[in-house]
């Protein structure tokens, strides 16, 4: 499911910092990222604020959950994974660029990462984030690695903030375009990186050009799952940079966390003019959109009365190489609706 646990900052900084040790890789307090003068490596990068120098480039990754799984792919390194983990969602892996990733590389198991998977597949190094494979209930954690000799790399868009339980320290599509940086250094790809980041970023330039300078934006709410209380994204996660890059108005963008639940009168009160689903799991996104199209609180809100509802793929959703394109569905769904 969607992650929606946070833990605190300061707990990554510690268990990170001693993880990374377990990959060819130690801490560098240096101020800046540099590379040897006489070749490529060693590299020092920053990963959700904890530096670290790697001595070559990890050759036996293991990933965590589709999203992460193609940005290994769309970086072209599948040579450098041992294999990765990820359910069966349902989003098309043919329709994309980087489709042969998925034949390449080892489809470790749909079940829920664990130190036995990465030890049986050889891991030199875990890239997963925190809910998205690493957490402290299962001890599966930078440092739990670290203890087995593995290294590890957090998402970006999962790295932990302050002291409390919130996680995101940057906007949802800066966390890819830092990912994307950052690996290309660890793995000597660097202008492929660059090449992807500059081909995303004019994606969503082109998806904004026919977004109009004035008028009212549509107000969008991401609804995620759940019957009692919904789970939605805040401020730094995918759905955030996807809604409003797209010409819409984020009602939860106050909500400085990734995924987290709110109250349904929460809906109620801001009123979206749109629901995008988050399609992935067990309840199709049919059944969700039946759900919100039968639920009495639901009856008022001008998505509902008007069955304005869009469906998102969880990998467009999450931190991935989709986003860019999922902002420009989006806005072309929105263009619709400004138009009728």
């Amino acid at each position: 499911m969607t992650p929606v646990m946070r833990t605190a900052r300061t707990a990554v900084a510690v268990l990170t910092v001693a993880a990374l040790a377990g990959c060819g890789a130690k801490v560098d307090e240096s101020a800046e990222d540099t590379s040897a003068s006489s070749g490529h490596y060693p590299v020092t990068v920053s990963n959700c604020g904890v530096r670290t120098t790697y001595d070559k480039a990890p050759q036996r990754v293991v990933t965590n959950d589709v999203g992460i799984a193609e940005i290994m792919f769309a970086l072209g390194l599948e040579k450098h994974m041992a294999g990765y983990v990820a359910p069966d969602y349902r989003a098309g892996r043919q329709d994309v660029p980087w489709k042969d990733g998925y034949d390449k590389v080892k489809w470790l198991s749909k079940k829920q990462i664990n130190k036995e998977m990465v030890l049986d597949a050889k891991a030199d190094l875990v890239f997963a984030g925190w809910n998205y494979g690493f957490g402290e209930g299962d001890n599966f954690t930078p440092a739990s690695l670290k203890k087995l000799g593995i290294g590890s790399y957090v998402l970006t868009e999962s790295c932990r903030s302050g002291t409390g339980n919130e996680r995101g320290v940057m906007p949802p599509l800066e966390a890819l375009y830092t990912d994307l940086t950052t690996l290309g250094k660890v793995f000597d790809v660097e202008d492929r990186a660059a090449k992807l980041v500059a081909e995303f970023r004019k994606k969503v330039a082109d998806a904004q050009a026919g977004i109009p300078k004035d008028g009212k934006r549509p107000s969008v709410f991401l609804y995620d799952d759940g019957r009692d209380k919904p789970v939605t994204s805040g401020a730094f996660a995918g759905p955030h940079d996807i809604i409003t890059k797209a010409g819409g108005d984020h009602v939860m963008g106050d909500l400085k966390d990734t995924w987290t639940t709110v109250s349904w009168e929460t809906v109620v009160d801001r009123r979206p003019d749109v629901i995008v689903i988050n399609n992935y799991g067990a309840v199709t996104a049919e059944q969700k959109k039946e759900f919100l199209l039968s639920y009495p609180p639901l009856k008022d809100v001008p998505a509902v009365k008007n069955k304005q509802i869009f469906v998102l793929d969880y990998v467009d959703l999450v931190e991935s190489p989709r986003n860019p394109d999922a902002i420009a569905a989006l806005a072309r769904y929105l263009k619709g609706i400004r138009a009728s």
